[in-house]
């Protein structure tokens, strides 16, 4: 379990509660974007805000799937970043590792696992490429079962992040110190499971955590080849 999660104060579940919620692709791509960032990072808020824009954009959950990672690399200049995670810096040295770069920073964006500087609604494609329906389904136990009418051939992992809207932080130390910090498709927690083939697909079935962040959730889901980062198709929506 993400070391976010708790055992109490199951917000997650309560939202839950309210009957089952199921996000559903296209047949054709929906891109994951993906930002790496940090609360200790004075180049970060702009880039926070840029991703927070794409709220009302009417191509959000369709053609693409915003997710927010905080890495743990800055918080040794005095503010440790309450969101960020070693397991999140890892991804991005994965990614980093993949380019042919050793190197990461941030603001780092990342589109369908390639590094990306476009930072402009225009330069994310839409969903044209084909890569197979993507469902999942919140159930009021609070677990997401997932199935996946893949175009490839497989294995396949699946990743579920619960993404926090509208959380804040009143910055205290470090590059930041003095700032009020607001974060939208902030992960929460996440969990990863295996896909099982099945006669009508591939199907999972994960448990995700409760949290101590309450408000305004929403769910990431996206579905990689074993083994592999880089996202083949994504889905997500409000909780």
């Amino acid at each position: 379990m993400h070391p976010l999660a708790i055992i109490t104060a199951s917000a997650l579940l309560v939202a839950a509660a309210r009957g089952e919620d199921t996000f559903r692709s296209t047949a054709q791509r929906t891109h994951l974007l993906e930002l790496f960032t940090s609360e200790g990072c004075s180049s970060c808020p702009p880039a926070e805000a840029w991703l927070s824009s794409l709220r009302t954009s009417p191509r959000l959950w369709k053609d693409f799937v915003p997710v927010a990672f905080h890495v743990d690399y800055w918080d040794g200049l005095g503010w440790p970043d309450r969101f960020a995670s070693k397991s999140f810096t890892a991804r991005q040295r994965t990614y980093a590792a993949a380019w042919g770069n050793g190197s990461i920073y941030t603001p780092a964006f990342v589109l369908d696992g390639r590094e990306w500087r476009g930072r402009s609604l225009e330069a994310i494609p839409s969903a044209r490429e084909a890569a197979g329906v993507l469902v999942a389904t919140v159930g009021k136990d609070g677990t997401v079962s997932v199935t996946f009418d893949a175009k490839g051939a497989g294995p396949w992992t699946v990743h579920a992040a619960v993404l926090g809207f509208g959380v804040s932080s009143k910055i205290k130390a470090g590059e930041n110190r003095g700032r009020q910090s607001t974060h939208d498709f902030v992960v929460l927690g996440s969990e990863t499971a295996a896909l099982t083939a099945s006669s009508d697909g591939w199907r999972a079935k994960l448990t995700l955590p409760a949290l101590r962040e309450r408000g305004e959730l929403g769910l990431a889901v996206w579905v990689a080849e074993r083994g592999q980062t880089r996202p083949v198709q994504a889905v997500g929506g409000k909780l």
